[in-house]
């Protein structure tokens, strides 16, 4: 850049008889008072001076030495009025303007030039001068892109910094150089003029073009009573790649490409940006919205283009130039925080009113049938309105008394855990339609033989005879509950207690550092400015305080709310059940589905921490942190899986160890494919391998009830069955229903591994929770349809949980699919997706998401917990497994 030259005009003052090295120093003195805070304007328009040079100048700056060769032009210019002209070495033009600046009016100067020489080598330097600022820049402009690209532009737009004044109305002076090292002339054409509309106006729209060489600018100025609001920048083209930046009034403004990003908030720009700003952050309650257009789209996804040049030759992109709207609006007010806050803890809270409700009303209802039943049974004559003799508890509907060693009797500790505990008799009407029940009317089933005979207690009273015994008891044709409900409770009720200690512990340490990355993420977005961190729907993200948005974070409550209501629900179930116990209710203790709490507490735990780690992730969601927002999702769908498992086979279940470490397998590889696994042929071999495999164990594992051994004699053995059972006499599967289920649940996961090896979707984390989600329904149909088949029926309040939790899930996931962002694609691509509130002014449609869907889960769980209370009056060896 080079140093501003005194006005010629001042030389003629000076005595005509100095000698030169005289004159050079006077000349040098007036440089230096003229250089720092403009020149005097000229009477003349204009006026030039040449002086030569001496070799034996004895300057002692060589600025100063170079001006003594260089002809200094100044010209009085002004506004809207093209000046075409030409300089060389030996020629410099300087430009005053006179500008009038009033404090309650802001008025925009924009300086334009273009060089208009055949010759792209030549390069004109110019250089404005403010009172306050210098800006200079060289034409044709060169910009970097990636990989050190260099582009080039003939035409040059830029707009000048507005300096701050203190009076009412001030006359601003500004100068224009234009030099060149160039021998030969250079010419070039430049115009100054004032910018039209250069304060935006709330809710106005304004319309303008930029490129990457012509950056636009604009002022925003607050108006009383609004402390936000939102800047809206549209345009009807993707590329050119754009930035949008949100920057405090202070010169100088950045605004090129190479420096858009050293203050301020920004964010790159496709079709749609969105930056909601509030007037806390800036003293002057104002700010300016400025555009850059980039040099390439490779930041907002489009394709690096290939150009045939040397590594040093710049490419002359020609009109890369982008249309533009841009609108500020008020953002949200207080208000609608406090509108959001109150219905978020309405709908909730709703939910704790309804339960206390329903449990009155269950309370006041079984107290009713406690008095009927007492009434019945001092009447020793059977009821002439239905056929049946009237019963007292512990008659269990005609059955005889079983011996204190009798399965899943509460004396040889057959356990109870949580799920649908009373501590009086159910419905009365469940107690008839299963008492006229024979096990040879349903499915062609033999009835369990008694169990209360002398030798059978022998067998079953030691836990090293029911080890012994298992292979025969697991491996029968026809199974009931009471065959695997032999275990004592204490030992069971420890078991899967540690489900929930597990889980919690798991909770705490997962939830720390995560807390602390995503706390450490928002600072980073908030020091640095960079919008392009966290894929947020940003036409609908209200910030509180540190965080960028508050509504995403906070639609997240139900979630904690729900699964505390849930752990509440459950101890109150154990309570009763306990009391029963303590009674030593029979109808407790060998009737029903044995009742453990133990995965009830982890489920409604994992709903609770789905909660805070989902709002976690959505304080700075991004795709390498995603897996905060899946890791519950997938514990919960295995959960719900070993609950439906446990309900019928509660002696075989999985333990918590080896449960949780499978659980842990499957974050994994969640969090490997997701780093990895985009586009990767290797991994989504290996992964679909690993997947059939465990298919192919699992279904073994199942088919069998664990009666097999993995070891080097497995192969031998398949072949051996193959052989007998398919070649040398071919005959059906021993266990129909669970082949049934098992081939349905090969064929979809078969399909799913198809799938993902074909397609290799980028987002693998859903496709991984999708699998667990697949496999989650098909059991659970499966389940409800053998409960039918067995002869059994759904209660009233389970039907009820059923039908609503599937229309809550149909209406959540049509919110879920709206994709209002996705870190599949950049952030500039994600921001397309963006979409206005849509309830109360202050929640999108991934909030509704994160509404409904908690419902839907506390609903599913409720369908867990009341799907077999009909059966908890019927005995454990009328109840069949499946």
């Amino acid at each position: 850049m080079l140093v501003p030259r005194g006005p010629p005009r001042l030389l003629l003052l000076l005595p005509p008889c100095l000698p030169v090295p005289v004159l050079l120093a006077a000349v040098l003195v007036l440089l230096a008072g003229a250089g720092g805070s403009g020149w005097p304007s000229s009477s003349s328009s204009s006026s030039s001076i040449s002086s030569s040079s001496s070799s034996s100048s004895s300057s002692s700056s060589s600025g100063g030495a170079e001006a003594a060769g260089k002809t200094v032009v100044q010209k009085e210019a002004a506004f809207d009025e093209p000046y075409t002209d030409a300089v060389n070495r030996e020629l410099l033009n300087i430009y005053a303007f006179n500008h009038t600046v009033t404090r309650n009016r802001t008025e925009g100067v924009r300086v334009s030039v273009n060089v208009l020489g055949e010759k792209k080598e030549t390069t004109v330097l110019f250089v404005v001068r403010q009172k306050e600022a210098v800006v200079s820049f060289q034409v044709p402009l060169i910009l970097r892109g990636l990989y050190q690209r260099k582009y080039s532009y003939q035409d040059v737009s830029r707009t000048l910094c507005q300096p701050q004044t203190k009076r009412e109305v001030e006359t601003q002076l500004f100068y224009v150089d234009v030099s060149t090292l160039s021998e030969q002339n250079a010419s070039y054409r430049l115009q100054v003029s004032r910018v039209e509309n250069f304060v935006l106006r709330t809710g106005e729209h304004f319309s303008f073009n930029a490129t990457a060489a012509q950056p636009q600018y604009f002022k925003y100025q607050f108006p009383e009573g609004m402390d936000s609001a939102i800047v809206k920048v549209t345009s009807p083209a993707a590329f050119p790649c754009s930035v949008i930046s949100i920057q405090d009034i202070l010169c100088p403004v950045y605004d090129l490409d190479n420096n858009v990003a050293f203050i301020g908030m920004y964010q790159t720009m496709t079709k749609k940006a969105a930056i909601t700003v509030q007037k806390k952050d800036y003293p002057s309650h104002s700010f300016y919205v400025v555009v850059v257009v980039k040099t390439e789209d490779e930041a907002c996804g489009g394709a690096l283009p290939y150009y045939p040049f040397s590594k040093d030759e710049p490419v002359d992109q020609g009109n890369r130039q982008k249309a533009l709207d841009v609108v500020v609006s008020p953002a949200v007010s207080s208000q609608a925080y406090v509108n959001g806050m109150l219905f978020c803890l309405g709908v909730f809270l709703a939910f704790y009113l309804l339960m206390v409700l329903i449990a009155c009303w269950e309370n006041w209802r079984q107290q009713r049938k406690k008095q009927s039943l007492g009434l019945l049974a001092t009447m020793d004559t059977p009821s002439t309105e239905t056929g049946h003799p009237h019963i007292t508890p512990d008659s269990f509907l005609g059955h005889p008394s079983y011996n204190g060693y009798s399965y899943g009797s509460f004396d040889n500790g057959s356990t109870a855990s949580a799920e649908n505990v009373t501590d009086s008799l159910l419905s009365t009407e469940a107690s008839y339609s299963y008492s006229d029940r024979s096990l040879e009317n349903m499915a062609g089933r033999p009835r369990l033989d008694s169990l209360s005979s002398v030798e059978e207690e022998d067998d079953y009273d030691t836990l090293a005879d029911i080890d012994s015994d298992k292979n025969v008891i697991r491996t029968k044709k026809y199974l009931y509950v009471a065959d695997l409900a032999r275990k004592d409770k204490r030992v069971l009720r420890k078991k899967y207690q540690i489900y929930f200690w597990n889980i919690a512990t798991i909770a705490v340490f997962y939830a720390l550092p995560v807390i602390q990355l995503v706390i450490t993420y928002q600072t980073v977005v908030n020091v640095t400015g960079n919008q392009d961190i966290c894929y947020y729907n940003f036409l609908c993200a209200h910030p509180l305080g540190n965080l960028s948005a508050f509504n995403n974070i906070l639609s997240n409550l139900g979630y904690i709310l729900l699964g505390l209501l849930f752990l509440l629900i459950i101890l109150q179930r154990e309570i009763s059940y306990n009391r029963a116990l303590m009674r030593s209710s029979r109808q407790a203790v060998e009737c029903g589905i044995p009742k453990h709490f133990g995965l009830f507490y982890a489920m409604g735990t994992a709903l609770m921490m789905e909660g805070l780690l989902s709002a976690c992730y959505h304080v700075c969601p991004n795709y390498t942190n995603f897996q905060f927002d899946t890791s519950f999702m997938y514990m919960i769908a295995g959960l719900c899986m070993l609950k439906l498992y446990q309900k019928r086979h509660p002696d075989i279940n999985a333990s918590a160890y080896s449960a949780y470490a499978c659980l842990a397998v499957v974050i994994f590889f969640s969090v490997v494919g997701v780093v990895f696994g985009k586009g990767n042929m290797a991994f989504w071999i290996i992964f679909s391998i690993i997947h059939l495999l465990c298919t192919l164990l699992l279904s073994t594992q199942l088919y069998y009830m664990g009666r097999w051994k993995l070891d080097t004699g497995i192969l031998r053995r398949i072949l051996h069955v193959l052989y007998t059972d398919c070649i040398r006499q071919c005959t059906g599967p021993m266990y129909v229903d669970r082949m049934v289920l098992l081939i349905m649940g090969n064929l979809i996961n078969w399909s799913l591994a198809a799938y993902g090896l074909l397609m290799r979707p980028n987002d693998f984390a859903s496709y991984l929770l999708a699998i667990g989600i697949c496999n989650l329904l098909l059991y659970f149909a499966f389940y409800i349809i053998m409960k039918l088949r067995s002869g059994e029926r759904l209660t009233v309040i389970a039907l009820l949980c059923i039908v609503c939790t599937s229309i809550v899930w149909g209406f959540a996931l049509y919110f879920f699919f709206q994709g209002l962002s996705t870190w599949q694609k950049t952030p500039a691509e994600s921001r397309e997706h963006n979409r206005e509130c849509i309830l109360l002014d202050f929640f999108d449609d991934h909030d509704v998401w994160h509404f409904l869907s908690s419902i839907a889960m506390f609903g599913s769980f409720l369908v867990l917990l009341t799907l077999d209370d009909d059966l908890d009056c019927i005995h454990r060896d009328k109840i069949y497994v499946f």
